[in-house]
């Protein structure tokens, strides 16, 4: 016969048991539902916007399409209205320089004025040319996406520089703070937009 003691015990053991099965299933649950939110989360802060331009002008200049969305995401976070405090404009912020050097090695015609960096496929399609131009010119995608920030002549410049570069192709040191870190959101943008949309295809 059992005693009050013994069925004491086993009334503890029991209600142990099923505390450590409940805090078990509130962890999982809990695990996947911070999964579930995270990823919905990353996918609505990196979506793919303007997929069609992205897509065909990327192709044209021979450019992985997800640096574009990491650029634009990281440029203008997808604004094609917005203007930098230095005056850059739309979803690539390019500068009024830029943009008329870049129509002139497009060949568009002169009654195009800077107010076309507004407009979205425009944007992207002049865009999408300076990079190709950038990543052919430095055979570097990092060098190529600092020279987007900092200027083609700066990044020549550390290339040549010894301190800088240990054999003019590869920059070692990145000597501004702002584009080391512009280069460090690229890259961060890239890999999470890889991650997001390689895996799904």
């Amino acid at each position: 016969m059992i005693s009050k003691q013994q069925r004491s015990k086993k009334k503890v053991l029991f209600s142990a048991t099923v505390l450590i099965l409940i805090a078990l299933i509130i962890a999982v649950v809990g695990s996947t539902l911070y999964s579930i939110i995270k990823e919905r989360f990353l996918y609505f802060n990196y979506p793919v916007k303007y997929e069609e331009y992205i897509e065909k002008y990327a192709v044209e200049n021979s450019v992985d399409k997800f640096l574009i969305y990491a650029i634009i995401k990281t440029e203008s976070n997808f604004d094609p209205n917005a203007v930098s405090s230095v005056g850059a404009r739309g979803l690539m912020q390019i500068m009024s320089d830029t943009f008329e050097w870049i129509r002139y090695r497009l060949g568009d015609n002169e009654d195009k004025t800077y107010d076309l960096m507004f407009d979205p496929e425009q944007n992207i399609r002049y865009g999408c040319y300076l990079v190709g131009y950038l990543i052919k010119h430095f055979e570097s995608n990092d060098a190529a996406i600092c020279a987007y920030h900092a200027g083609i002549g700066k990044v020549d410049s550390w290339l040549q520089n010894s301190e800088y570069s240990d054999d003019g192709k590869k920059l070692n040191i990145i000597p501004i703070s702002d584009t080391e870190y512009y280069l460090k959101k690229i890259k961060n943008a890239l890999n999470i937009y890889n991650k997001l949309y390689t895996e799904e295809n």
